[in-house]
């Protein structure tokens, strides 16, 4: 099977949803191409394409039907901010020249209804006047509608160019013939073409206005990238363009100055300010062997640390991907909007032609019949159902990542919000996932020394805490023939004995006793024991616990507020399961014990059968294939790489509360999508009737219409009004 490619391209000559679905349609219909995505709000398309293409031939497809791409990568994404800078200055230019040539076509309209007869009123409007100030409105600043119409219609897929385009040149052609050619009716409309294209290239400048404030979130998360670094070179000093850092180079950050990369301290200790990643505002204390994370800030004191990761490895250069890819997706919404965006254009044109006949005929005066038809082309706009959707995640998905919740797109957005389960994960997001030893009990003098050698081969949270324990109190010995037991324990030999280390069932399953009642006692006060043995008697057991967090009852509460069931899973026994779930305020129903890791995505997907939608939340390797078959999967940001992958949203500051924060978030999104396409659809429903009808004169239909696009925009971007 051929690899497949993912690759972003920058769209430019997009100006309405027909357009970003002619460039899909285009797109999709390459052989070679298995997946795209068209955005109209973020100008890209994302493609996966297999070994066939290249980027340089979809970037000809594109260009072929008269729009623009350019590759999205580092190496271009300052070309593509300069041409967005560059287009967003031409197109202030010919709204000022627009501007400029129709506001005296407009002034003698005015004066002259107001009833004034004066010279100058006289003057502006004879035909000539009138036609040497609107050929350039039309002809020239107008071009970039006709150039949209041509490639439109080429292709066979009007869009909003083809109405512009067919409104204006009939006002226009209107206005010329009646001046220059009709001694019966000297009525004039270059006025009425002007304006349109006047009041539409305004609209459309405020729109290339708002959609750049709807990306704010991912300009101040690249804005924290470091450009410089402090590299230490044998013992001396100098700072290196952060493109140089290197894995494994050593980097000095003093009081004030931002991380530069991800990496591990070596040497001294200092608090960091790691909000812009977590939405944390209380510094984090960190000290040799912690992580740090580029682009945070050091507060205090010196540090010397290693590089991990550089570059678009680094977890803020992943956050960034992850918002981008976010914003770009599509949310299942947004297929009515698409749907009837893809005939909106021929129904419109359609309208248009029964208004003209049917006015013409009706009232045998085609002029008017073709002042409402124009009408009807230029108040009809799909640009506010493409932006309706796409708009609102964009600001959503960035509101999001503001606080520390990353969500990796419009459909696990939208899926959010209709939640009726989640499931907990005890370890790590109900506690803390930082266990420490709180018992320990030996019936052997070397007992802690087989425990601490045992548990330093084992990757299980439990083991390291009790490694951590015994380390400094005990030799640490070679162990041989080691083993993982899937829901016991470990095994290994130490001297020519095997030992076992791990939970009761283990013991039970070698028929080793041990004191039953002292290990209820201790597991009625939420601690896990642990037991070694070697292959006839119990030698130690030890108990672990695991503190809660401190916003975990409040978090379980508020989510069943919002009507939410709560489940935990652990694979802890029924009593220290309970102690924890009555903590944090769960039932006896609501707590699943003794659970093996294999087994938590069958619970999820028990609960899936009984019509739950069910979000999954965890930090672990064995958590990844629940994340992955619940219908919303959420990952605590201290987890595993894989965890983080798996899930649709990742909490970078692991806090339970941000689980119920994401929720809110889904649903105030929901809000303003459903509210954008209600006033889109309204729009046009009443609008298109009304200037058929001849309620609405051309320029008036074409003020409405370019500012439905804005005002879907607006309300999108209210949202950063929100707390969440």
């Amino acid at each position: 099977m051929a690899e497949a490619t993912v690759e972003t391209f920058a769209i430019t000559g997009m100006t309405c949803a027909n357009c970003s679905a002619r460039v899909e349609k285009e797109l999709k219909s390459t052989t070679g191409v298995l997946e795209v995505n068209v955005n109209l709000a973020t100008e890209k398309a994302t493609v996966q394409f297999d070994d066939s293409l290249t980027a340089d031939k979809l970037i000809q497809r594109v260009e072929a039907i008269g729009y623009g791409a350019i590759l999205f990568d580092d190496d271009h994404k300052q070309k593509i901010e300069q041409e967005k800078a560059a287009y967003l200055m031409r197109m202030k230019r010919d709204l000022i020249l627009s501007a400029i040539l129709t506001a005296p076509l407009m002034i003698a309209m005015i004066a002259m209804l107001l009833g004034s007869h004066a010279e100058w009123v006289h003057f502006l409007h004879l035909p000539l006047v009138q036609l040497i100030l609107a050929t350039p409105v039309q002809f020239g600043v107008g071009m970039r509608f006709y150039r949209g119409a041509y490639h439109a219609l080429k292709t066979k897929a009007p869009n909003m160019d083809v109405l512009v385009a067919m409104g204006t040149t009939a006002a226009f052609a209107l206005s010329v013939y009646n001046g220059f050619f009709n001694a019966h009716n000297s009525d004039l409309y270059f006025e009425s073409s002007g304006m349109i294209i006047t009041l539409i290239l305004l609209g459309k400048y405020l729109e290339q206005k708002a959609k750049t404030k709807t990306s704010d979130a991912i300009k101040q998360l690249m804005s924290l990238q470091a450009k410089t670094a402090t590299l230490i070179v044998d013992g001396q000093e100098k700072q290196v363009p952060i493109e140089e850092v290197q894995a494994g180079d050593l980097l000095r950050v003093r009081p004030g100055e931002q991380i530069p990369v991800d990496g591990k301290i070596l040497v001294g200790q200092t608090t960091i300010d790691e909000s812009m990643l977590t939405g944390e505002s209380l510094p984090v204390d960190k000290q040799a062997d912690d992580q740090v994370f580029g682009g945070t800030v050091n507060t205090t004191g010196s540090i010397q640390f290693t590089a991990t990761q550089v570059g678009c490895m680094t977890i803020l250069s992943r956050i960034i991907r992850m918002v981008e890819d976010a914003q770009g997706e599509k949310a299942p919404i947004q297929q009515i909007a698409d749907k009837i965006s893809k005939i909106f254009v021929p129904v419109v044109l359609g309208i248009a032609l029964i208004t003209l006949l049917a006015t013409g005929f009706l009232t045998q005066d085609w002029q008017r019949a073709i002042v409402h038809s124009v009408s009807v082309l230029v108040i009809a706009c799909p640009c506010a159902l493409g932006l309706a959707t796409p708009t609102a995640i964009m600001v959503g998905t960035g509101l999001g990542a503001k606080t520390g919740i990353l969500i990796k797109g419009g459909g696990a957005l939208e899926k959010i919000a209709h939640l009726t389960t989640i499931v907990l994960d005890k370890t790590g997001t109900i506690t803390e996932g930082k266990p420490v030893v709180a018992d320990f009990e030996s019936f052997d003098p070397q007992a802690l020394s087989y425990l601490a050698s045992l548990e330093q081969q084992s990757e299980h949270p439990l083991a390291k805490a009790i490694y951590q324990y015994g380390k400094e109190k005990a030799a640490i010995l070679p162990v041989e023939n080691f083993e993982s037991l899937t829901g016991q324990g470990v095994i290994g030999t130490i001297e020519g004995v095997e030992y076992f280390v791990g939970s009761k069932r283990g013991l039970e399953e070698r028929k080793i006793s041990f004191p039953k009642e002292r290990v209820v006692a201790l597991e009625g006060e939420g601690k896990t024991v642990m037991f070694l043995a070697d292959q006839v008697k119990l030698l130690a057991l030890i108990s672990v616990t695991d503190q809660v967090k401190k916003s975990s009852k409040a978090a379980i509460a508020a989510l069943h507020q919002l009507g939410i069931n709560v489940k935990m899973l652990t694979g802890d026994n029924p009593q220290t399961a309970r102690y924890i779930g009555e903590q944090v305020g769960l039932g006896a129903d609501d707590i699943i014990a003794e659970v093996l890791p294999e087994d938590k995505a069958q619970v999820v997907k028990q609960l899936q059968t009984e019509n739950e939608s069910v979000g999954m939340v965890g930090d672990g390797i064995n958590d990844a294939p629940a994340l992955a078959l619940a219908d919303i999967g959420i990952a605590m940001g201290s987890g595993t790489d894989i965890a983080m992958e798996t899930a649709d949203i990742t909490l970078m500051n692991s806090d339970l509360l941000s689980v119920e924060k994401s929720i809110r978030l889904s649903k105030v999104t929901l809000r303003k999508i459903k509210q954008n396409l209600f006033w889109a659809f309204l729009y046009n429903v009443i609008g298109i009737p009304f200037a058929a009808a001849g309620f609405l004169n051309p320029i008036i239909a074409g003020g409405a219409m370019a500012f439905s696009s804005v005002s879907v925009l607006l309300n999108s971007l209210s949202l950063n009004q929100k707390k969440l």
